[in-house]
């Protein structure tokens, strides 16, 4: 090499990649970080925020919106409002990986703001719903358009540099946690004063996250780093494929799959268990769900990064499926409710767990197929959704109906799937990847 010719830049080696298992394909190591990085990924960060503030917003008063529609029928009431949450999940399980190959193919900034604009256009929708087909109509929308938070991922991935991703996606899940916290409170509030409130206030904050996106959301995926789309990978079954091109994925993914229904139990049986066995008022559950939403945001804002960079992203999962596997077994342990409060702390610590997850399988993923990636994952939570409800509320009413009374067996359930996913992820650790 000539004293003329430019010599290649000195990097430092990474300390989380000195493991075989950690080195991905060439094509996915670099993003393509746009101008402007801070303020996007700002934006991305409220995104997910609102998105999560909204559907919180509603949860108190859709019920209430559909009693109304059906003359007070609480009986009625209950069967739509689990299709309604069936039919949300159905839409998220086919959208997510369709928007995220579409994302891939012409790009994330597109593919985020027509969400953005489109959700706060069905929130509009179903704050005016004259009937109650409307409101259904409302809701299949909301599950597509609400789809596009694989995309909020892929961009992240697109803009972050490898050994910062699992802060990144951290950061995302505190704004889910944030978004829980505040939501209900929200909604229940604007409730008060009309059911359809909450709806209103959610589809104009939408539109004008819509609006100011437009101004400092860049596009974040180069044009070389695009690929074409295809029935093949953007439905449910052929994006989870993706999982498959590389040693170790599937194991990885498996782990996601578990803890995303071992989570079903928190959504399914929460509020009814802490009736039954602690006689818990409203206000108390929904302290408790606080508390769980507070620490979620708490331990992805401030407390992902420097786990993973003191134990890398496989300490970070091994570290919380332990943590998620107490607390569960706490919670089904727990004969009063303090030994339940104790408990949150450690089934946060599962907040470590998705994000080094996530980050383990971005990395081993070409920067043309995060946004497939982002959405097989959704769908992983869209096959828990359909999954989790029945499984946990059947395995509650045999606990408490039958004569071995052991009302806390939905948990140890879900602690178990823990074990379950703790092992895969010790085996994921030994497989070496493909270079």
């Amino acid at each position: 090499m000539t004293e003329n010719q430019p010599q290649p830049a000195a990097t430092e080696p990474n300390p989380l990649l000195t493991e075989p298992e950690l080195i991905a394909p060439a094509t996915a190591l670099t993003p393509h970080p746009p101008k402007g990085r801070r303020a996007a990924a700002t934006f991305i960060f409220f995104t997910v925020t609102l998105d999560m503030l909204a559907l919180g917003m509603i949860a108190p008063v859709l019920p209430r919106l559909i009693e109304g529609f059906l003359h007070g029928d609480t009986s009625s009431a209950a069967k739509m409002l689990g299709l309604f949450g069936t039919v949300f999940a159905v839409m998220q399980f086919f959208c997510s990986p369709i928007i995220g190959s579409l994302s891939d193919r012409f790009g994330r900034r597109p593919v985020v703001l027509l969400s953005n604009f489109g959700l706060g256009l069905d929130y509009l929708l179903m704050a005016w719903a004259p009937a109650l087909s409307w409101l259904f109509l409302g809701r299949v929308i909301s599950g597509i358009t609400s789809s596009s938070i694989p995309t909020a991922m892929a961009y992240m991935a697109d803009v972050t540099p490898r050994e910062r991703r699992a802060a990144a996606f951290g950061m995302l899940n505190a704004a889910f946690g944030i978004g829980f916290v505040l939501g209900p409170a929200v909604g229940g509030l604007l409730g008060n004063i009309n059911p359809r409130l909450p709806f209103w206030v959610a589809g104009g904050l939408s539109l004008i996250n819509g609006l100011y996106g437009l101004f400092v959301l860049p596009e974040s995926l180069s044009q070389q780093n695009r690929s074409p789309f295809s029935w093949a990978r953007a439905n449910p079954v052929g994006s989870v494929s993706l999982f498959r091109r590389h040693t170790g994925m599937i194991t990885i993914a498996t782990v996601l799959l578990l803890g995303y229904i071992a989570q079903q139990s928190l959504m399914n049986v929460y509020v009814i268990y802490a009736g039954y066995r602690y006689h818990w008022s409203v206000g108390t559950v929904g302290y408790s769900l606080a508390t769980i939403g507070v620490c979620t945001a708490i331990y992805g804002a401030l407390l992902v990064k420097p786990i993973v960079a003191k134990l890398g992203e496989r300490g970070a999962m091994t570290i919380g499926l332990i943590g998620g596997a107490i607390g569960y077994s706490m919670f089904g342990l727990s004969r009063t409710g303090m030994l339940f409060w104790l408990g949150i702390p450690f089934l946060n610590m599962m907040s470590f767990t998705w994000p080094a997850a996530q980050s383990l399988l971005s990395r081993l993923t070409s920067p043309s197929e995060q946004g497939q990636l982002q959405g097989a994952i959704n769908s992983l939570r869209g096959i828990a959704g359909l999954v989790g409800p029945g499984l946990f509320t059947y395995i509650f009413s045999k606990s408490i109906s039958t004569g071995i009374h052991i009302p806390g067996t939905p948990f140890f359930t879900a602690a178990a799937m823990l074990l379950v996913s703790l092992l895969l992820a010790q085996r994921a650790a030994r497989q070496p990847q493909a270079a």
